[in-house]
């Protein structure tokens, strides 16, 4: 009987943990235009990193740094200047489609 309701319970948590929802983190990069101050870029890499999140790399031929957070968080780096705004998009992986659907192909 011991061994049976141990089972149980074991069942019972793997479930429990296996539905979690999954983080609401998101991997994007974040770019300027070129003329943005350094201090607007500063501000919002703070509001990623006090929201939980991480810098993940920063770029030096433009004005961008990748990042993981909370999805949330964008939305306040989106609005944090109105004359330098932020274009936040998705950090993907970009490949190439070598199926029979490209362009040309009869």
């Amino acid at each position: 009987m011991k061994l049976y309701l141990f089972t149980v319970v074991l069942a019972f948590l793997i479930a429990v943990v296996c539905a979690a929802p999954p983080t609401s983190d998101r991997s994007v990069i974040v770019s300027y235009p070129n003329d943005t101050p350094a201090s607007v870029m500063t501000q919002a890499k703070k509001a990623i990193t006090d929201a939980g999140g991480i810098i993940t790399h920063e770029y030096k031929l433009i004005k961008a740094f990748a990042a993981k957070a909370p999805a949330a968080v964008f939305d306040t780096v989106e609005s944090m200047s109105t004359k330098y705004n932020a274009f936040i998009e998705d950090d993907e992986v970009v490949g190439i489609n070598f199926g029979g659907n490209d362009i040309g192909d009869n």
